[in-house]
């Protein structure tokens, strides 16, 4: 196999990696459900292990750590919001009706956990681990005023 066949080979796999799995989410009667949902499962795919890093439940890697925080600030910077367009509280969703009765103050809580993540990604390039951790407090208590207000623990239809 030559060089160039072996590259494109694999840059056609990674792609399939990449794109299959996001377009095998999509609910095609269900779009603006499926961008939140996504959204949310990638932030609690990145916070989690970094909070059972915080734990110490998995063993502490300031450079993985640095590294999931810089994921986090990335994907915190998707525009999630045109997943709450008005009519996408029906379905099969978490969000709770409050979302888009009280859109100022969603909007608040979101703009304040893109912050606290952007935050969370310079502290964890520093070298101390006390102030990653501090960080890593104030940025779930972001997820956290959001979630008491406007996630429903079960599925709502």
């Amino acid at each position: 196999m030559s060089k160039f066949s072996r590259k494109s080979l694999i840059v056609a796999s990674l792609a399939a990696v990449v794109t299959i799995p996001a377009a095998a989410h999509i609910e095609r009667t269900e779009p603006l459900q499926s961008l939140r949902q996504s959204f949310f499962a990638i932030v609690g795919m990145t916070f989690g292990p970094m909070g059972d890093m915080v734990k110490g439940e998995i063993e502490w890697n300031d450079e993985q750590f640095a590294a999931w925080a810089d994921d986090l600030a990335s994907v915190s910077k998707v525009s999630v919001e045109r997943g709450f367009a008005p009519g996408s509280d029906k379905g099969k969703t978490r969000a709770k009706p409050a979302i888009w009765e009280n859109s100022d103050d969603f909007a608040q809580k979101l703009a304040n956990f893109r912050s606290e993540a952007a935050a969370l990604a310079v502290a964890a390039s520093s070298g101390d681990k006390a102030a990653k951790i501090e960080q890593f407090k104030q940025t779930g208590g972001t997820c956290k005023a959001c979630h008491d207000n406007y996630k429903s623990r079960g599925y709502l239809y």
